[in-house]
C-alpha cells in the first residue's frame, strides 16, 4: 500500500518534497565556503555559535503554566529541582487576549490552558523565591505581551533585580496571530505599534532580553508545511524590522535580540534541513536587504518546541517516542533551546510525572547520545544538504510572491497567507483519512481497547478563587493612583510616543491586564477577522 503521500515507487516528507532513493554528490553541489562556511560565522548555516553544544548545551525550558499562580510556581519549583535551564510561562486564554479573570468573557476559561496573570501581584506570586536575575524566562504571550512583560519587569523591581540584568523572551509576534491563532486583540497596525515600541524600550533599557520571538511554530501547528512555515515566519520578521528601521533606529541597534522560533516536526531530515536553510536565509536578508553589518545581526537563533500536532490521543505513550525524533532534530539542526511536548498533552495539560519525562529526553540526548559532542554532524550529507537547498529555493519562491502583494502586512489582509495553510492542512488530513500518510496507532497499528490514563483536571473553584484574589488586590490599591495611570495610557495611545514607559507606570500603580488592554480597546478599537474568526 502506497505510505507517506507517495505512489509505490516514491517518497515524499510531510512537506511534499520528493525524496530521491539515493543522493549523489552532483545532487548536494556544495560551495562549502558561500554556503556553509564554519560554525559561528555567515552564513551560519553550520551554526550560530562556533562551539555550539561544546561550549554549551541548549537551554532546557518545559512550557508550563496551569490553574493559579501559586500552582504554576509549584510546578517551576519541581522542574527547576529537576535540572530545567529556563522557565517558560504558558497563560491562560483570558490573559492571553487581555482579560481579567472576572470579564464576563473569561467565564469557564481561567487557568484552564495556562496560568491566569491579572496583576502585578499574580506575577510576584508566579516567581516567588525564583531570583529573576538568576533564571532566563520566555513568556507566550502576543497581544498584551507589552503588559506582561511590564509586570515582569516590575515583579524583578520588587526583588531588587534592575531591568537591565533580566534575561529572557516574550513572544511579542502578533502578525502569525492573524495568520494561525487569533489572539489577537488590536487592528493589525496598532498593533505592529505596540510590537515595535517593547523591541525600542528593550533595546534602550532591557539589553540582555529577546524583544521579539517570531514564530513559525503555530503557523506549522495550524497546518502549513516546512518551506511555508519557513517563508511566513521570516516574512513577520522582516516587517517587524521595517517598522523599527522607520523610527529610524539603526539595524544593529536592536536586530541582535530579535529571535526565533520554530516547530519540530516528525520528518528528521526535513527539519534538520530547515532550520539550517532558516539560518543561511536570514543570514542573506539581513545583509542585502537591511545593510547590517555586526554579526549578531545576521545571527539566526532560535527556540524549538516539539510538534503539538504530531501528538495523538490514541496510544499516546507512542509520543515518547514522536517526541524523542523531533527533539533530536532540532538538536542536531542547531537550536538554542528546546521544549519538549509531554505524552499526555493530547488527552490534556502535562502531569508532574510527564512533564518530568519530556525533560528526562532532553537530558538523555545531551548527556547520553553523543549528538551534542560535534557541531552540525549532517552537514556534507548528499541528502542533508539536497534537502537544505529544497527548502531554501521553495521558501525563496514564498517570499518573492509575498513582496509582489506589497509585503506580509497586505499579504494576511488579502487572506493569501491564510489561504495556503488551510489547503496544506486540507490535504494532509485527507491523506491521513485516505490512509495514503501512516500514523502509528491513529490510521495504522490501532488498539481495539486502550487502558485509560491519568489526566490533569483543574479544580472547578479555581475560577472563584483567582476572582476574589482579583477583588482583594483592587481593594488594597490606591484606586485614584491606579485611574490616573490608565488615563494617562489612554491619552498616550493617541499619539505616537512610546507607551512601555506608561504600561510600566501602569503598572507600579497597581492597575490589572484587563484594565490596561481595556484602555488600549477604547482608543485603538478590536479587529474583527473579515473572513468571520475572532
Amino acid at each position: 500500500m502506497a505510505d507517506n503521500g507517495a505512489t509505490e515507487d516514491s517518497y515524499q516528507t510531510p512537506s511534499w518534497i520528493e525524496v530521491p532513493p539515493v543522493a549523489e554528490p552532483e545532487d548536494a553541489d556544495i560551495e562549502y565556503e558561500e554556503e556553509l562556511g564554519y560554525p559561528g560565522e555567515a552564513p551560519y548555516t553550520r551554526g550560530a555559535y562556533a562551539s555550539m553544544y561544546r561550549g554549551r548545551l541548549w537551554t532546557m525550558r518545559q512550557y508550563a503554566g496551569f490553574g493559579s499562580p501559586e500552582e504554576t510556581n509549584e510546578r517551576f519549583h519541581q522542574l527547576l529541582d529537576q535540572g530545567m535551564t529556563g522557565l517558560s510561562v504558558a497563560f491562560d486564554l483570558p490573559t492571553q487576549i487581555g482579560y481579567d479573570s472576572d470579564a464576563e468573557i473569561a467565564m469557564g476559561e481561567v487557568g484552564k490552558v495556562g496560568v491566569a496573570i491579572d496583576s502585578i501581584r499574580d506575577m510576584e506570586t508566579l516567581f516567588d523565591s525564583i531570583p529573576l536575575d538568576e533564571v532566563s524566562t520566555s513568556m507566550t504571550i502576543n497581544a498584551p505581551a507589552a503588559v506582561l512583560l511590564a509586570m515582569y519587569i516590575v515583579a524583578a523591581e520588587r526583588q531588587g533585580v534592575d531591568e537591565s540584568e533580566l534575561r529572557g523572551t516574550v513572544q511579542n509576534d502578533i502578525l502569525k496571530e492573524y495568520i494561525a491563532r487569533g489572539t489577537y486583540i488590536y487592528p493589525p497596525d496598532e498593533s505592529l505599534r505596540l510590537t515595535a515600541d517593547m523591541i525600542e524600550y528593550c533595546s534602550e533599557n532591557v539589553p540582555k532580553w529577546n524583544t521579539i520571538s517570531i514564530s513559525g511554530y503555530h503557523i506549522r501547528e495550524a497546518g502549513a508545511s516546512a518551506p511555508q512555515e519557513l517563508a511566513f515566519t521570516l516574512a513577520n520578521a522582516r516587517a517587524y524590522v521595517k517598522r523599527v528601521l522607520d523610527r529610524g533606529m539603526d539595524v544593529d541597534s536592536f536586530a541582535p535580540r530579535l529571535s526565533f522560533f520554530f516547530n519540530g516536526y516528525s520528518d528528521l531530515f526535513e527539519e534538520v534541513a530547515k532550520f539550517r536553510a532558516a539560518r543561511r536565509m536570514w543570514s542573506t536578508i539581513m545583509e542585502e536587504e537591511f545593510d547590517a553589518e555586526h554579526p549578531k545581526s545576521k545571527r539566526l537563533r532560535f527556540h524549538t518546541q516539539t510538534a503539538g500536532s504530531s501528538l495523538t490521543a490514541q496510544q499516546p505513550l507512542n509520543n515518547v517516542v514522536r517526541t524523542t525524533i523531533e527533539a533530536l532534530a532540532a538538536v542536531l539542526g542547531g537550536t538554542q533551546s528546546l521544549h519538549t511536548n509531554a505524552w499526555d498533552e493530547a488527552l490534556g495539560l502535562p502531569t508532574e510525572r510527564s512533564a518530568r519525562v519530556a525533560l528526562r529526553t532532553q537530558q538523555i540526548l545531551a548527556h547520553e547520545s553523543g549528538v551534542a559532542n560535534t557541531i552540525d554532524p549532517l552537514a556534507g550529507s548528499y541528502h542533508v544538504e539536497w534537502m537544505t537547498d529544497e527548502i531554501e529555493e521553495r521558501t525563496w519562491e514564498l517570499l518573492h510572491r509575498i513582496d509582489d502583494m506589497g509585503g506580509m502586512q497586505r499579504a494576511i489582509e488579502q487572506g493569501w497567507v491564510q489561504e495556503k495553510i488551510q489547503d496544506a492542512a486540507w490535504r494532509h488530513q485527507q491523506e491521513v483519512e485516505e490512509g495514503e500518510r501512516t500514523i502509528v496507532g491513529v490510521n495504522a497499528f490501532e488498539l481495539e481497547d486502550e487502558e485509560a490514563r491519568e489526566v490533569l483536571e483543574i479544580p472547578d473553584d479555581l475560577e472563584e478563587h483567582q476572582i476574589d484574589r482579583l477583588q482583594t488586590f483592587k481593594a488594597d490599591r490606591d484606586e485614584e493612583a491606579a485611574q490616573a495611570a490608565i488615563a494617562d495610557l489612554e491619552e498616550a495611545a493617541e499619539g505616537t510616543e512610546n507607551l512601555m514607559p506608561h504600561i510600566l507606570d501602569a503598572v507600579r500603580q497597581e492597575a490589572t491586564t484587563g484594565e490596561i488592554c481595556n484602555a488600549l480597546r477604547r482608543t485603538w478599537g478590536e479587529y474583527r477577522d473579515p473572513a468571520g474568526g475572532m
